[in-house]
């Protein structure tokens, strides 16, 4: 619960996810044999394939790729810039599957593995000469869910935001009626707190709710969580794989796009959360919190291959993992622009039922959080093959 909580209360908005990227570092370093930040800031660990028992690749605390971190020009063991035809210890481009350090193992085949660390968020646009913030979204926001919430800015200033009061303000209000009250006196007070341009996410804190959890950006930490879970209990695996914790998924699947685009895996997996239709006057919709993790079939940017698909059903059955076949009817993953870039990649997404989601207060279960980390688990030790 204390790294899931952590991850989730840290501020990192899209173009912002610093702070998520240190504490995930920190935490997969051991796990896997390179890391590297590339220049767009997606942060991408590398697990060569490797036998049971076999400690290679295992262990490692420096990181090999960028030192610096996102927007370094130099990447571990190369003399070119991060992103350059030379990636870190090869003597292939970029887009070659032995980017990132890669010295493909085993003859097998090379796995993505992504989930984003960026959450939703608002940016200031304005402010008036009574030190009232106009905004607008980064990411996908609804008015609706946001009104008299807390904010936090990068240097901790802590707004609220409230509504205009006029008649014809709409209702439900549209966010060029509502504002960020900082506490300033007036404009030239605000302007010693925050700049025009500033991102501000919202401010909350992780709770469980029974054998649930509640808490801001779930939404795509649970995905992270999971991964770096995933790579802490590899025992063995025949096929190189790679983990991107990609940045802007946000606002376009930017991140995920460089990412797929350095490593060229053969295929791919995208983990991520996705809504339900468990709760009053829902859309209808077969998926559930706490019946296991979802394995999408269709959304609206991504059709699931079905070898792939069939594949994880398979695993999750010869495994007794609890899933659910997912169909959603609007939004992605970023595995909707992993599968089409460069010759393409044969790609899946396992989802995290998640309840009220782009809101202050998602709610998961800790059950599909399991079940998402035991098939990723089966995936990086049996392939996809």
């Amino acid at each position: 619960m204390e790294l899931i909580k952590k991850l989730c209360d840290t501020y990192g908005p899209a173009s912002r996810e610093d702070n998520i990227r240190k504490i995930i570092k920190s935490n997969i370093q051991k796990y896997c044999k390179k890391i590297k930040v590339d220049r767009l800031g997606n942060l991408i660990a590398y697990v060569p394939a490797k036998s049971a028992g076999s400690t290679k690749g295992a262990g490692s605390a420096k990181s090999t790729g960028s030192t610096t971190g996102a927007g370094s020009a130099k990447s571990a063991g190369s003399t070119t810039g991060a992103g350059s035809a030379k990636s870190a210890g090869s003597t292939k481009g970029a887009g070659s599957a032995k980017s990132a350090g890669s010295t493909k193992g085993c003859n097998g085949d090379t796995i993505m593995f992504c989930a984003h660390m960026d959450e939703i968020g608002l940016i200031v646009t304005h402010i008036d000469k009574n030190g009232f913030l106009r905004f607008t979204n980064v990411g996908g926001i609804f008015p609706e869910r946001i009104l008299f919430e807390r904010v936090i800015f990068e240097n901790g200033t802590i707004g609220v935001i409230g509504v205009e009061t006029k008649r014809e303000t709409p209702k439900p209000a549209h966010l060029d009626n509502m504002f960020i009250d900082i506490g300033a006196k007036n404009k030239e007070e605000a302007q010693t707190m925050v700049r025009i341009g500033d991102i501000v996410a919202f401010y909350q804190q992780a709770v469980n709710i029974n054998k649930r959890l509640s808490a801001k950006a779930l939404d795509d930490r649970i995905g992270c969580y999971c991964l770096i879970e995933t790579m802490k209990k590899i025992k063995a695996n025949k096929d190189d794989l790679y983990f991107v914790f990609s940045v802007q998924e946000e606002v376009g699947l930017r991140g995920a796009r460089v990412g797929a685009y350095a490593i060229a895996p053969k295929y791919a997996i995208a983990v991520d959360v996705t809504i339900t239709g468990d709760i009053p006057e829902s859309p209808k919709m077969d998926v559930s919190i706490g019946k296991g993790v979802a394995i999408k079939v269709k959304d609206s940017a991504f059709i699931g291959n079905p070898l792939i698909n069939d594949k994880l059903v398979s695993y999750a059955r010869k495994m007794k993992i609890p899933y659910q076949l997912e169909i959603l009817e609007r939004g992605t993953t970023d595995a909707a622009i992993i599968q089409i870039v460069k010759e393409g990649a044969l790609s899946g997404v396992l989802s995290i039922p998640t309840r009220y989601v782009h809101s202050t207060n998602e709610v998961c279960d800790f059950r599909d959080v399991e079940a998402t980390i035991k098939l990723l688990t089966c995936i990086c030790e049996k392939g996809l093959g």
